[in-house]
């Protein structure tokens, strides 16, 4: 349980993982996921877009005029040769050795110098560049198909983004441009999608948009569909090379846990906790967060509740990074709310960021030193000190 905390920590809610459009979101503009968490009663909200830190001063803006507490945190996918030489599923179900990492509590306004500036660039352009290849291939289907439209890559990143373009964006601009071309015929939208999808009809209800969307992105975007475009690997930086880009941001290095899935299976990395996280150890990480939505409420408390207890900083997220809107308030699998230990040990979590946070602005060491090693001893003071500072400014 957390240090500090009696039943006090579970009156503040906390959501450490929000996707925006400056990467792909449920919301079609920041604020809106800020006005959500004013309406759901969660008072601290964290960034964590892929690859990208342009919306922290607009977060940090717009959560103060709030009255919520910001934290600043990016995500990225890295490659671990050792896991994937072996056939080791890390937190990536399908693909050996391909790791998620987090960063939290980076610095605000952002800072990230060189090599690892550049090697962050090299990242985004190649990913940027396969998403370009996808939506000419997408667009070869549509010529081949005379559907009588393309797709315009220009619009979709003026009108669609924040300036970092997704496979996501381009299954949510076919939908609109497809809807808005046959709009005043269903049967030959229908019809459409039955053609470019290679005979298969459409199984989602027209009217759920976010089904439609991922329908779209699984059968042509995906591994085997006709627009798929298999990712360089230059858009794989090593996973220590991305551990040493957080450190460098300022951030505290993370590691997303899958943990269970709806069947009760794990990854091949994480169906031990006590042995993932002597590996994380080992590998210089002491931060770890969770999806809840994904887990159950026994998964949750026993892995969360050991990791807390080995000294990992814990937060949990909502990710929102799909086109589903899903609450902003966490919860496990089915709705389940969190049980007063998990809100205690996601706020503790979040009290460690806001202190590591806060002391990057005033030019100190935060939670974690340059190397990556966090100050264990220090730990219920960073606590304290962010209890401190989410209350200040939520009352």
């Amino acid at each position: 349980m957390c240090e500090f905390c009696n039943h006090s920590a579970t009156e503040v809610n906390v959501n450490a993982h929000l996707h925006t459009p400056y990467s792909f979101s449920s919301f079609e503009k920041l604020t809106d996921a800020l006005n959500m968490a004013l309406k759901e009663n969660v008072q601290v909200v964290g960034i964590n877009d892929f690859y990208t830190t342009r919306g922290y001063e607009q977060w940090d803006h717009e959560c103060r005029r709030r009255r919520l507490y910001p934290l600043f945190n990016i995500e990225f996918i890295s490659l671990n040769k050792e896991d994937q030489a072996a056939g080791v599923r890390v937190n990536d179900p399908n693909n050996p050795g391909r790791t998620y990492l987090s960063g939290k509590g980076l610095y605000c306004p952002p800072f990230l110098p060189e090599p690892y500036a550049g090697q962050l660039a090299t990242v985004v352009a190649e990913t940027d560049k396969q998403v370009r290849q996808m939506c000419e291939k997408l667009n070869e289907l549509l010529r081949e198909k005379e559907a009588g439209f393309e797709l315009d890559i220009q619009w979709i990143e003026e009108h669609l983004t924040q300036g970092s373009i997704r496979e996501r964006h381009l299954a949510k601009a076919l939908r609109m441009v497809a809807t808005e071309h046959f709009k005043e015929d269903l049967e030959q939208l229908l019809a459409f999608f039955e053609k470019i999808f290679g005979g298969r009809p459409l199984q989602a209800d027209l009217n759920n948009v976010a089904a439609v969307e991922n329908e779209i992105r699984s059968k042509l975007l995906k591994a085997g569909g006709p627009a798929f475009v298999a990712e360089d690997p230059k858009a794989f930086l090593p996973m220590e090379d991305v551990r040493r880009i957080i450190l460098a941001a300022g951030g505290i290095p993370t590691y997303p846990f899958l943990a269970d899935d709806a069947k009760g299976h794990f990854t091949d990395f994480e169906q031990d906790v006590k042995r993932t996280a002597a590996i994380l150890k080992d590998r210089g990480i002491y931060s770890v967060e969770f999806i809840p939505t994904r887990n159950s409420i026994e998964v949750l408390e026993a892995y969360a509740g050991y990791l807390h207890e080995q000294g990992f900083a814990v937060t949990f997220g909502s990710e929102h990074n799909t086109p589903a809107m899903e609450p902003i308030l966490l919860s496990a699998r089915d709705g389940r709310p969190l049980t007063p230990k998990l809100k205690s040990i996601n706020y503790a979590g979040a009290c460690i960021v806001a202190a590591h946070q806060e002391a990057l602005r005033r030019g100190y060491e935060g939670y974690t030193s340059h190397e990556g090693m966090p100050s264990l001893a220090k730990r219920n003071l960073f606590i304290q000190e962010g209890n401190r500072l989410i209350r200040a400014l939520i009352r």
